[in-house]
């Protein structure tokens, strides 16, 4: 990781890692992401560096409190990621077995529903990663793109994305969103995206649910 954030070299190195994960060191907040955001200080030009100003934006969202709790980058990820859950790929490997991928997504969403129900508390986020489908080859996906970031919600703030090949021409756009449990509904986010926009969109899946 980069953490020169000062100067345009670094910065632009910085953005280009957050285009693959969600924090500095991968899908969990460190305190290396509490360093780097104290040391921009504000967010930079979203034109210029897109993946960083969304970055700032969802770590602004925390207290100062709550970032200076963050455990060091050296154990942040066994800290902050739930047991069990050290070698889970959040993008997803095709030699992974589908079915317990899916039990492991179920889980999740079991979990993060149940989150809902209850009295609100401290602020609550997943990382949610989502597969993105069109129904042709001819689907413009650089608009198809731009229409999902488009969407804007309280507690929603979308992060790197892909295209990934599935056959026959077609790609499927994969992008990374981090939401606020207790604001965004990701059943509803799903609804939006295939509602809003039938005529690119032939289907959304979770391909990852973390809590963050």
């Amino acid at each position: 990781m980069v953490a020169d954030v000062k100067s345009p070299a670094g910065l632009a190195a910085f953005n280009q890692t957050l285009a693959e994960q969600a924090f500095a060191n991968g899908f969990v907040y460190s305190g290396e992401d509490a360093q780097l955001f104290a040391a921009l200080g504000s967010a930079p030009a979203a034109a210029t560096y897109p993946n960083v100003a969304r970055w700032f934006a969802n770590i602004a969202s925390y207290t100062e409190a709550e970032r200076k709790a963050w455990p060091s980058a050296g154990g942040s990820a066994a800290a902050a990621a739930p047991a069990g859950d050290d070698d889970f790929d959040l993008f997803g490997s095709d030699d992974e077995d589908d079915a317990e991928k899916k039990r492991i997504t179920e889980e999740r969403l079991k979990a993060y529903n149940e989150k809902k129900s209850k009295k609100p508390g401290p602020i609550a986020k997943s990382s949610v990663i989502l597969d993105v489908k069109p129904w042709d080859d001819e689907t413009d996906l650089g608009e198809l793109e731009q229409l999902v970031r488009g969407i804007e919600m309280d507690g929603l703030v979308w992060g790197g994305g892909k295209l990934i090949p599935i056959g026959y021409g077609i790609k499927k756009f994969q992008i990374i969103c981090v939401i606020e449990d207790l604001k965004v509904s990701v059943d509803d986010l799903i609804e939006k995206i295939q509602g809003d926009f039938e005529n690119h969109v032939q289907s959304v899946d979770i391909v990852a649910f973390n809590k963050i």
